[in-house]
């Protein structure tokens, strides 16, 4: 009996005691397996290039992609996804399903200098390597032209197959495009690439410095084929698509804003589910880490708890190797 009345017989402050006991009784875990590298490398770079709007993350050469790589197999990252930066670019994004283009160079890269020590996955989309930076080709009034987009996938979906990637992640948010790849996948035989689909990818204003970041050409908006952010029913009508359409793994993006949305999806499937912490994600904490206003270390943990107990079963982040480390 306390002075101040009854209490009832738990205090929840006695699981909050010590650092030991909460790292008892925590019910959210992050584990080095669950995280996910971005990384960008750029074609025709003599050395790494910082990206002014992401403090810490690089483009990289051929040659410190593959230093970086081992760094985060070492610290026992579950998985790299490789984005590509060419020199040229045109109106179908070529590059993109030339044999020895960029991305297809540095699967074969990782694949050798890793193996299957961690999971090689590479972005299926077009807009690094258009003129025009969208994510799809463009008909003659301007517009992304679905179908013939989905052509462009197939080819893609087929050199990155070529090259050895072990997981391929469509990007563009085509209607149909899950189930082009796939077949385009089966019709060479690379029944064992697996499709992470962008199935919830909203038209956010977080992906700014991810444009920095490949280099994007981009006038105008991608806002007729990405997601209206005020909308959840149709993140689900995406879902039970990309599903019936041979997914193997989903993804909502970005997180943070969406963790609502993430916790439905999670909910609803029983395949794993993934979610992409983006650049502007990534941006806000350093540039306020930056100016002394929070906690950088802890606010980067609490972040990616959140998103895992959101239902996250994966993390895309580009703090991947340094979090690894320090778990």
């Amino acid at each position: 009996m306390s002075r101040y009345g009854e209490f009832p017989g738990t205090r929840p402050r006695r699981l909050r005691t010590t650092p030991a006991m909460r790292r008892l009784v925590a019910e959210t875990r992050l584990s080095p397996a669950e995280l996910i590298l971005p990384m960008f490398v750029r074609e025709g770079l003599t050395e790494p290039a910082a990206i002014s709007s992401m403090p810490g993350v690089l483009q990289h050469t051929r040659d410190s992609l593959r230093k970086a790589v081992t760094e985060a197999a070492a610290a026992g990252v579950g998985g790299v996804m490789l984005f590509g930066v060419p020199e040229v670019k045109d109106a179908v994004g070529s590059q993109g399903t030339d044999p020895d283009g960029i991305m297809q160079l540095a699967i074969r890269d990782v694949v050798s200098e890793v193996g299957d020590a961690l999971v090689v996955m590479s972005d299926l989309c077009l807009d690094e390597f258009t003129d025009h930076g969208h994510c799809g080709v463009l008909d003659d009034q301007g517009r992304v032209d679905n179908d013939a987009t989905l052509e462009r996938y197939a080819e893609m979906a087929q050199v990155q197959a070529d090259a050895g990637v072990h997981v391929v992640g469509p990007s563009g948010m085509m209607d149909g495009q899950v189930g082009v790849v796939r077949d385009a996948l089966d019709e060479i035989g690379a029944q064992d690439v697996a499709i992470l689909a962008y199935t919830v990818k909203y038209a956010s204003a977080f992906y700014g410095p991810f444009r920095e970041a490949v280099n994007s050409s981009l006038t105008g908006d991608r806002k007729t084929y990405q997601q209206d952010p005020a909308n959840f029913h149709e993140s689900m009508r995406e879902l039970a698509l990309d599903l019936s359409e041979g997914a193997d793994i989903v993804m909502v993006k970005p997180a943070l804003p969406y963790l609502d949305v993430l916790c439905k999806v999670a909910d609803a499937v029983d395949v794993p589910v993934a979610a992409y912490q983006i650049s502007g994600e990534y941006a806000m904490v350093e540039a306020a880490a930056a100016n002394g206003w929070i906690d950088r270390d802890r606010a980067i943990l609490e972040t990616l708890t959140s998103i895992r107990r959101a239902g996250a079963n994966m993390i895309l982040t580009y703090w991947a190797t340094e979090v690894a480390g320090r778990l």
